[in-house]
């Protein structure tokens, strides 16, 4: 957790490919810890093709039998079926707004908003950008997408700085 947090967490992620990564894992984690994910993510970008939506797209009843049946990721039948529909509906957006960066980016204004908490009991849980996030992803088919899940996703992929004011990566995200 400690080098995810001071590498990776809240710096601003402009490509499509980790967008769909993130997004896909946060809604894994729905009801579980990030940390449960993040031990998760290496056999979660093996069994789901390293997130080419592409392929991901082409999955089976077959596959998502495979999947159900990997213990190296969340064997939950509800998320593998959300990832498999997701990626049906972030293959719209891209083909929508040429990107799904272009598209995500937008909640934000396409910059990312910096925050200066200075507890973590001041973090949200949820905001109106990702309350409207979730509403405009759910309008376009996307599942496991609730306003909590889009705020953690927002977090992670840095289109909000929530690092504390008095963390070293504050100023460096």
């Amino acid at each position: 957790m400690t080098r995810y947090h001071d590498t990776e967490w809240g710096v601003p992620v402009h490509n499509d490919r980790r967008l769909f990564e993130f997004l896909i894992l946060e809604g894994a984690q729905a009801g579980l810890s990030w940390e449960t994910v993040l031990k998760k993510r290496p056999a979660y970008r093996k069994a789901f093709d390293n997130f080419e939506a592409k392929k991901i797209a082409r999955y089976t009843s077959g596959k998502a039998k495979l999947l159900l049946a990997n213990p190296g990721i969340i064997r939950n039948r509800l998320k593998i079926k959300a990832a498999m529909q997701n990626t049906r509906a972030f293959l719209a957006v891209q083909k929508e707004f040429g990107s799904f960066n272009r598209y995500i980016w937008q909640f934000t204004g396409g910059r990312p908003r910096i925050n200066a908490w200075r507890s973590l009991k001041q973090l949200p849980a949820r905001t109106a950008e990702s309350d409207a996030m979730s509403r405009d992803l759910k309008q376009r088919g996307f599942t496991f997408v609730g306003s909590t899940i889009c705020y953690a996703f927002m977090q992670a992929v840095g289109m909000v700085n929530d690092h504390l004011v008095g963390c070293f990566r504050y100023r460096k995200v």
